[in-house]
């Protein structure tokens, strides 16, 4: 079990940026698949985005593409998510997730829930209109 722990959030105007971290455990955090998550009231739980911070890839849900950037501090062990040009619905308690060891970051199930065994958790974002 990985330990998260994010920080970060906040309330912004729309436009505004905001920047979330995400302190891990794990002493192999590199080989870990890890993600940010969103849930908004009322909503499902849906991936973020996601990296493997061993090789540095990403994955984004399309609707933040262009906006949010997650990267990786592996000697911190550190999560980040730089959110830009923030939008009142992304709204949301965002999370933190590290998936099981064996289940890897690929494009067709980098925002699988159900992979992810290790939960952060969560930091509110609100962005005003």
């Amino acid at each position: 079990q990985v330990q998260l722990v994010e920080s970060g959030g906040g309330s912004v105007q729309a436009g505004g940026s905001l920047r979330l971290s995400c302190a891990a455990s794990a002493s192999m955090y590199s080989t870990y698949c890890m993600g940010w998550f969103r849930q908004a009231p009322g909503k499902e739980r849906e991936g973020v985005a996601a990296i493997y911070p061993l090789l540095g890839t990403t994955y984004y849900v399309d609707s933040v593409k262009g906006r949010f950037t997650i990267s990786t501090d592996n000697a911190k062990r550190t999560l980040y998510l730089q959110m830009n040009g923030l939008k009142p619905e992304d709204s949301a308690v965002y999370y933190c997730a590290a998936k099981r060891p064996g289940y890897y970051c690929y494009s067709g199930s980098w925002s699988d829930k159900g992979d992810f065994g290790s939960w952060g958790q969560g930091t509110q974002v609100t962005v005003s209109s």
